[in-house]
């Protein structure tokens, strides 16, 4: 009977041991989105979700309800590095506001991975993102083809302070202005979402009736850009930026011409594909191009570009 009970105390130690030693070993990465009001968010999770089943990591993927709650996901981003993670992946609402916050994080020892938007500093072991400038561009090169080269237009930029507003507003301006110089961009307004959108959008074509065409950095503009046309029956050419269901079906009834998508499930698994070599000791590129596309109703069913396309 003694030895019974001495080989069940064993048994149980070692288990102890095991789930003990289990728990020490188990690689937990926060992944700290923009916010949750666009499904583009959705389809990065997803990339993520993968990666990590696939490198055998746990994540969270967390945000802040809107893309305008600087401070709120500021304060997830300081609870994060609280709980002392091996590694951080940040996609920044604000890309100077929130470098205090991951310098604490980089203070600790703990591997930064930025993701869609960067940050102004050499924290981030690289950033996993769409060249926004160059894909900014190339919708500026399809405006300036649909209007004939010449005109009036405007842009709907998602806001001011992220890399990505930053990026695609002078992408798409400054391809205009170098290129293009029959055309006048004659307003520049900032909504991230697209009741403010379809608003911004709506005055802009009261104030500028011969407006020709109508830029939207993402998803939430573009669908507000959508909904202003709709409502206001303006005969105009308007491009749009990242995916989702309404702004698919926007280019499909010939509301607007077409988009540039980025690839969100790849930058997801970029974030947590990165993050897993970091804590092996692997060396990070700076920066890694997810990669884009434009697309319009004659090529959304290419399998290329099928692939990247979210509802």
């Amino acid at each position: 009977m003694k030895k019974i009970l001495t080989a069940t105390v064993f048994a149980l130690s070692a288990a102890t041991m095991f789930s003990t030693a289990a728990k020490a070993e188990e690689v937990y990465f926060p992944i700290i989105a923009k916010g949750f009001s666009h499904q583009f968010w959705q389809a990065v999770k997803a990339g993520a979700e993968q990666a990590a089943k696939d490198n055998g990591v746990t994540i969270t993927f967390e945000g802040p309800e809107t893309e305008a709650q600087i401070d709120k996901q500021t304060d997830i981003l300081n609870a994060a590095i609280a709980k002392k993670p091996q590694g951080l992946g940040f996609a920044a609402l604000d890309s100077q506001a929130q470098v205090p916050a991951l310098q604490k994080a980089a203070d600790a020892g703990i591997p930064i991975v930025a993701f869609d938007s960067g940050v102004d500093s050499d924290l981030p072991l690289t950033t996993c993102t769409t060249d926004n400038v160059n894909a900014a561009g190339a919708a500026a090169d399809k405006m300036a083809e649909a209007i004939g080269g010449e005109g009036k237009i405007a842009a709907e930029i998602h806001d001011q302070t992220s890399a990505t507003g930053i990026g695609r507003r002078d992408g798409f301006l400054n391809r205009i202005k170098e290129k293009y110089p029959k055309i006048e961009v004659v307003e520049v307004q900032y909504a991230n979402d697209a009741l403010k959108a379809a608003d911004d959008i709506k005055a802009m074509l009261q104030a500028h009736p011969d407006i020709k065409g109508i830029f939207a950095s993402n998803e939430g503009a573009a669908i507000g850009l959508s909904v202003a046309i709709k409502e206001t029956g303006a005969k105009i050419v308007g491009i749009g930026y990242d995916s989702g269901k309404t702004q698919k079906d926007a280019i499909m009834d010939g509301t607007l011409y077409g988009s540039i998508t980025q690839n969100p499930v790849g930058i997801g698994q970029c974030v947590v594909n990165s993050l897993a070599k970091a804590v092996k000791g692997e060396k990070l590129e700076k920066i890694i191009d997810t990669g884009y596309y434009w697309y319009d109703k004659t090529n959304m069913n290419d399998p290329k570009v099928a692939a990247v396309l979210y509802d």
